[in-house]
């Protein structure tokens, strides 16, 4: 049996780097999204429309025996969501504001196919962080400039000491992209995977 087309609906080199751990051949492409949120959505209900969406639209270009995969990844506090920094001063105030609080991470990812085929999950993610001084949340943010990333920090590198404690399930999905829900889907479309 042939194995699928697999492609990548996304720029970002987290997912490139995690996608690759599974040993797959994969292309990628960049979807071309509006990810905007919408009125009164909740970062849930907008993580999984823009995975949707970003699978779909990559799907939508491919032919044959190919399946485009979207991720998205939606950071809130207090149902509030937070995006990506893009700078120090945003970074210390998304700090700042999560300091001693818990931070939710909603994943999620889709698998589409160019005749409609679908496949989706989501995982969920809880970051309890510490009671963060000026001097930490500034010497971190210096340390690593985490201006990329939904909350201001990565817990792949020097954020895990931001810390007091993860819940989940996958410890992937915090970086951007869970492989057990991954990995799942990938075998309903019929890729072979230990």
């Amino acid at each position: 049996m042939k194995t699928p087309r697999l492609v990548l609906a996304s720029t970002s080199r987290y997912r490139r780097e995690l996608l690759a751990r599974l040993g797959l051949p994969f292309d990628l492409a960049r979807p071309e999204v509006d990810e905007t949120p919408r009125a009164d959505e909740t970062p849930r209900a907008l993580a999984i429309r823009l995975a949707c969406a970003k699978a779909q639209a990559v799907a939508a270009q491919l032919e044959g025996d190919a399946w485009a995969l979207g991720s998205d990844q939606v950071a809130d506090v207090t149902g509030r969501p937070l995006g990506k920094p893009g700078g120090r001063t945003q970074a210390i105030a998304q700090l700042r504001a999560m300091s001693g609080g818990v931070v939710r991470f909603h994943t999620a990812l889709s698998l589409a196919h160019p005749v409609g085929r679908r496949f989706a999950a989501i995982d969920l993610t809880k970051v309890r962080m510490r009671t963060l001084s000026a001097a930490e949340i500034a010497r971190y943010v210096d340390a690593e400039q985490p201006f990329d990333c939904a909350g201001s920090f990565k817990s792949e590198g020097l954020g895990i000491c931001l810390f007091e404690a993860i819940e989940n399930r996958d410890p992937t999905a915090l970086i951007g992209l869970p492989l057990i829900a991954t990995a799942r889907l990938l075998r309903k479309a019929g890729f072979r995977l230990p």
